[in-house]
Parts: C-alpha cells; sequence; structure tokens
C-alpha cells in the first residue's frame, strides 16, 4: 500500500463537531477498501489566504493515510460531490510523519505560554 498525507478544508459553516464527522466519515470510507488512517488531526476553524466558493475562513484537516490508490481515489471522488469541501489536497509520500503537526505544536506553544504568564 502507497503513504500519503492528506489536507481537507470544509465550509465555515458547519460546525466543529461535522468537520470531526466527516473526517470520521472518510475513516470509514479508506478502512472499507482496505486502508488504514493512521492520524488525525483537526486543526480548527482558520482563515484561508483569499475568498474559496465565498468563504473566508474553513475548518482544516489533516490525515495521514496508508491506502491503496484506489481507495485514496473513491475518498477524493466523494469529496468531490460533497459541498460542505472547499477544498483538498493529496500528496504521496515516502514516509509518515506521526508527529504533532507544526499547526498544532505551535497552538500547544501559546497555549502553554499563556498558561506560564498567568498570575498565580
Amino acid at each position: 500500500m502507497a503513504l500519503y498525507e492528506h489536507v481537507l478544508i470544509a465550509r465555515q459553516d458547519i460546525s466543529p463537531a461535522q468537520a470531526e464527522s466527516l473526517n470520521d466519515e472518510l475513516k470509514l470510507l479508506v478502512e472499507s477498501h482496505g486502508g488504514h488512517i493512521v492520524k488525525i488531526e483537526y486543526w480548527g476553524l482558520r482563515n484561508l489566504a483569499y475568498r474559496v466558493k465565498k468563504n473566508r475562513k474553513g475548518h482544516y484537516s489533516l490525515l495521514a493515510i496508508d491506502a491503496p490508490p484506489a481507495a485514496v481515489k473513491e475518498m477524493e471522488r466523494q469529496l468531490s460531490l460533497n459541498e460542505d469541501v472547499l477544498r483538498y489536497l493529496t500528496i504521496k509520500v515516502d514516509a509518515l510523519d506521526l508527529d504533532l503537526s507544526p499547526v498544532l505544536a505551535r497552538r500547544d506553544r501559546e497555549r502553554d505560554r499563556r498558561f506560564e504568564d498567568a498570575p498565580v
């Protein structure tokens, strides 16, 4: 099986719970085709660099996938039909990075810094 990294941007109108359920649907789809999603990271609602389908923000998710090419092709087909999905990008990689992504690592550092600066 091949290794992929997949980034998904969903509309700003949906709730974070709906964005997470979209990730769960993708996991079930990939697993039904013989693949496995190794890591799912929900990055939250973030600003877009430019408007996409009249949206200024989007719910970002990162998925690390170990699946056959047919599973990824079916996943992309399903995403292209879903009205809640603004954009997606799948990249074939040599090895999966299972560490925390730079986006979430930065968020954790900022949160730790705020707690350290807070008066006791």
